[in-house]
């Protein structure tokens, strides 16, 4: 179908990044970026590395082929063997050769819930970076409590990864975001010698709980939107016959209805303050 790894190498020396897209086969905004980008695309300075995530269910347009390819980058002793005989524990392996030479980050994705906002995902460490980026929302905290992704592996070896939500998939506008993403990471990188971006102020929210199904029947108790508030005491859904309520005045993101038990259902967050960021001094346009 395609190169599943393509490397750009600028004329001059530099820092090495590596930008995804595809970790989740049915979340194409990416990849359609790619497509529009790389046939001539160029940088000025460094190495990165763009790398199509899963390209077995990228093909088959579906979110994996045998296991969400963004729960396999943590420890070997934390995956089963069945897990470790999928097709996607292989293609984690294959991508940690270029995410292990790579310094930065930055994994597009998209949600399949309609009119969902634009977010990034990471830690404090790559606050001078995400805060170029098109979107004025950050959530931290995945790390912690939804292990195995792609950012926890590059923040886990003391490097910087950064999971840009581009949107609802099915919005054409998240392609743009997409392709927006792309170069500011790229220019805040040193990659391109583009003047970056102004620094844009974004509010910060931290997830504190992932709630995992007890049983194969979880029923929302309404369609909730990415970041709706949600009230202490509020009912969210019946696992099984069991009631679920927010714990706390929160906002709730990625709820899904399940069938299956041990399944990821929705995260809960809440507010914290903005990060301080170091204004960057301007950079060199580019004469290309």
């Amino acid at each position: 179908m395609y190169e599943d790894v393509i490397k750009i190498v600028g004329q001059a020396s530099g820092s090495v990044s590596i930008v995804i897209a595809g970790v989740h086969g049915d979340e194409s905004c990416g990849v359609e970026a790619f497509s529009q980008l790389l046939p001539h695309f160029t940088i000025d300075n460094g190495t990165v590395f763009f790398a199509y995530g899963n390209p077995r269910a990228i093909q088959k347009n579906v979110r994996f082929d045998e296991f969400n390819l963004n729960r396999l980058f943590k420890d070997d002793d934390l995956i089963s063997d069945d897990i470790k005989a999928s097709y996607e524990y292989g293609r984690a392996q294959q991508l940690k050769v270029y995410m292990d030479k790579s310094s930065a980050m930055l994994d597009i994705h998209a949600s399949s819930i309609k009119n969902s906002r634009i977010f990034a995902i990471c830690e404090p460490n790559s606050k001078d970076i995400v805060c170029h980026l098109p979107t004025d929302l950050i959530v931290s905290g995945f790390d912690d409590i939804e292990p195995g992704g792609t950012d926890g592996y590059m923040n886990s070896n003391g490097k910087i990864g950064i999971c840009l939500e581009c949107g609802f998939g099915g919005d054409p506008i998240s392609i743009l975001v997409a392709i927006d993403g792309i170069f500011s990471f790229l220019r805040s990188r040193g990659h391109i010698n583009d003047v970056p971006m102004p620094i844009k102020h974004q509010n910060n929210i931290r997830v504190f709980h992932l709630h995992h199904s007890k049983t194969d029947s979880f029923k929302l108790a309404k369609n909730f939107e990415n970041f709706e508030k949600v009230a202490k005491g509020q009912l969210i859904g019946t696992d099984g016959i069991e009631e679920v309520c927010a714990p706390k005045k929160c906002v709730i993101l990625f709820a899904h209805n399940r069938e299956a038990i041990g399944s990821e259902v929705f995260l809960l967050c809440q507010e914290k303050k903005p990060w301080t960021v170091v204004k960057q001094p301007k950079a060199k346009p580019s004469h290309r």
